[in-house]
């Protein structure tokens, strides 16, 4: 029998990363996973338990969710250090190129761009993407609400798959809507 986490616990799953319980429900932990998003997973789904909290006897208020989450993310915020911004490395064929844009009218001049430069902005894009969700999951809105918002978070993550080919590392990749049959 798997002993049951309460809010606030800290886990890592093998594909989702690193997490936080939210909630708990009668299907499952609602996780808040630091690169995926909000996941609703079962039970007995196998977690590695990085902080166990025992779960609460009476009902929590969405305010002491926001509070502990806050400080599990403080936490770790310090355990990385002031700037917890990973660095994001550019695939190695794409060190040193140029974006090359050329016009379809010949009376305007093509612009260049360094890759590098680029890929930059794009994992700005990514990075702020983020802490959007985070805001999000950190809000008083409905859970309904927060979820419409997720997955419009998500559908725009599946709309820049196509520059997960300047990423040097599969895991730090654009990644959109996944099938979640986890058991």
């Amino acid at each position: 029998m798997t002993t049951l986490l309460g809010i606030g616990s800290r886990i890592s799953h093998a594909e989702f990363g690193d997490g936080v319980i939210i909630n708990l429900k009668a299907s499952g932990y609602t996780i808040t996973f630091l690169n995926q998003g909000v996941k609703v997973l079962k039970f007995d789904t196998p977690l590695t338990v990085i902080e166990a909290i025992e779960p609460d006897d009476d009902l929590i208020s969405l305010f002491d969710v926001e509070q502990a989450l806050n400080r599990v993310l403080k936490r770790w915020a310090t355990e990385a250090g002031s700037d917890h911004t990973e660095v994001v490395p550019l695939g190695d064929k794409w060190k040193g190129g140029k974006l090359i844009l050329k016009p379809g009218r010949t009376d305007l001049v093509q612009k260049e761009m360094p890759i590098d430069a680029f890929f930059h902005k794009i994992v700005m894009v990514r990075d702020r993407l983020r802490v959007l969700e985070q805001r999000v999951n950190a809000s008083r809105l409905d859970d309904e609400e927060k979820i419409n918002i997720q997955q419009y978070i998500t559908k725009i993550y599946g709309s820049l798959t196509s520059f997960n080919l300047l990423f040097k590392n599969q895991e730090q990749q654009f990644v959109g809507e996944k099938s979640l049959t986890e058991a």
